[in-house]
């Protein structure tokens, strides 16, 4: 493994550590509904498949591009102050829902990892113009990634908000053989969650075996650009060491993991969203300084 260097600071309620590492088919159409620019819905159709909904938000580059989390939408917290920082510099911005999500077509349960990343891949080719920096919360960051994988030319740069990657599978696996067995024979598995009002989601074995096929922690991510990873000590849903595994795995050599010492996993707390912002901001300093 590479040697790296740590630096802890202590920034009031959150933590940073500082990682570098060294050397060692068919046509689209578009429809509009409302009137208010401000949050008008578009959609976006797409052949045999459902049409997605999305809100944006024409700029300049670096845009930014929201891939909220699992059963969550475009009208989040986190989503709506993006939007809000994004039109207060002049930068372009796009937050969408995944099919059987929000305002999109398409059956929620019948969605999987693979099909929500086909549909940040088919936005980012579609809507997304010029260099991106893509913001992932929980499911989003582990879509996040991937997706940074797919069009490493279009993505310049990331940020994941309590990043879930591989974690429906990784879950799975540290339950009792028992539970797992029973959950096999049913076909379903219910995980207790906060982050919902029923205090559960329930998720089908099918789509956890497909998840499978997306899992990138057991071997090096190759993703090149920066990355800030952001997740809260008090997530009881998404550990945060997950986060400390992807800054591990990526080859980049800009890597900083936030950690906030009162986090949840929503991280949508005042503080929370203006840490985010903040991550933001500076990535774009960085990335227009750069060219």
């Amino acid at each position: 493994m590479c040697p790296r260097s740590l630096l802890y600071r202590v920034l009031k309620s959150a933590v940073f550590f500082t990682c570098r590492k060294f050397s060692c088919a068919g046509k689209v159409t578009y429809m509009a509904e409302g009137v208010r620019q401000k949050s008008t819905v578009q959609y976006i159709s797409r052949p045999d498949h459902p049409k997605l909904a999305y809100q944006r938000v024409k700029g300049k580059s670096p845009g930014v591009v929201f891939l909220p989390g699992y059963g969550s939408n475009m009208s989040g917290e986190k989503a709506e102050a993006l939007g809000e920082f994004c039109r207060s510099l002049g930068h372009a911005y796009l937050r969408f829902d995944y099919s059987g999500h929000g305002a999109s077509e398409g059956v929620f349960s019948e969605g999987t990892i693979g099909t929500w990343k086909k549909d940040v891949l088919f936005m980012l080719d579609e809507l997304a113009e010029g260099p991106q920096i893509l913001v992932g919360s929980s499911m989003g960051g582990w879509l996040m990634l991937l997706a940074a994988i797919a069009r490493p030319e279009k993505t310049k740069a990331l940020v994941g908000i309590s990043t879930a990657a591989d974690h429906f599978v990784t879950a799975f696996k540290t339950l009792p053989i028992e539970v797992r067995k029973e959950c096999e024979d049913k076909g379903v598995w219910t995980i207790p969650t906060k982050s919902n009002e029923e205090g559960m989601y329930t998720v089908s074995m099918d789509f956890l075996h497909e998840a499978e096929n997306h899992c990138i922690l057991q071997s090096p991510i190759p993703i090149t650009c920066p990355v800030r990873l952001i997740h809260g000590l008090k997530d009881e849903d998404v550990p945060w060491h997950i986060s400390m595994q992807v800054a591990e795995r990526v080859l980049s050599p800009d890597v900083d993991v936030i950690l906030r010492r009162h986090g949840q996993h929503r991280m949508a707390e005042k503080d929370d969203i203006k840490l985010i912002v903040y991550t933001i901001d500076d990535l774009i300093d960085k990335l227009t300084t750069m060219v």
